[in-house]
């Protein structure tokens, strides 16, 4: 019986992007917006060419600050990350990600499952944020057309699940 090993340019392609991640942060990170951000995490599509580092975000009055040109966290809930960024800056590519595309987040793979476009005003952020029963990813950025210059009428909602 003959072995035949499996090549896998996705792998190899995945893991070369989590290398340059790693050093990316290595080099350092300097923020457009000048805010020192901790950096608690990574995240790669390499479908897109996206790495980026991730800070955990809080909320405060009911709202996530969201870093300009990194990623932001924030979980309340079991098995549910949500990500966000900006369309113009870290995120400005996520539109052209397809369903089944890895994304890679603290060095674990998923799998974006859904990509929808919902108007800002029919967004429910607390069943955006509900627990799940599979590690699941959700990233939102802005679609649409812009209201000011850091908004837009619609959002953009991947959704990923852990493979």
């Amino acid at each position: 019986m003959e072995l035949k090993k499996r090549f896998s340019f996705r792998r190899v392609f995945t893991i070369l992007y989590i290398v340059a991640f790693f050093a990316y942060l290595a080099v350092g990170l300097v923020p457009a917006d000048g805010i020192a951000y901790t950096i608690d995490g990574g995240l790669v599509i390499p479908s897109i060419d996206l790495t980026s580092g991730v800070t955990k975000l809080e909320l405060k009055d009911h709202k996530l600050n969201t870093p300009d040109s990194i990623v932001g966290s924030y979980s309340q809930s079991r098995n549910k990350t949500f990500l966000v960024g900006h369309s113009t800056t870290v995120f400005k590519d996520l539109n052209q990600a397809k369903v089944n595309d890895t994304i890679v987040y603290n060095n674990t793979e998923y799998k974006i499952t859904s990509m929808e476009v919902f108007r800002k005003s029919d967004i429910d952020m607390k069943d955006l944020l509900k627990a799940e029963k599979e590690d699941t990813l959700v990233l939102m950025t802005c679609a649409g057309e812009p209201i000011d210059e850091t908004d837009a009428t619609h959002r953009l909602i991947v959704t990923a699940v852990k493979n």
